[in-house]
């Protein structure tokens, strides 16, 4: 989880957004976003495909299977 939390993080920054921005380009929460990266939360399969279309990533990137 602390993998996930660290690469969303580091890939919303990469591209200048805020947790706000990121949730508006997702068509999310901001609190969603915020309790993925304190690891409060997990993101369903759903939205894991969704954040790795947008990022143009694998999800095993995202969960840390590969670098």
């Amino acid at each position: 989880m602390k993998i996930f939390c660290e690469r969303l993080k580091d890939l919303r920054e990469e591209r200048g957004l805020t947790a706000t921005g990121l949730a508006k380009e997702l068509g999310l929460q901001t609190s969603t976003i915020m309790r993925w990266e304190r690891e409060e939360r997990i993101p369903s399969i759903e939205n894991l495909k969704l954040i790795s279309n947008y990022f143009d990533v694998s999800a095993d990137y995202l969960i840390g299977n590969e670098n």
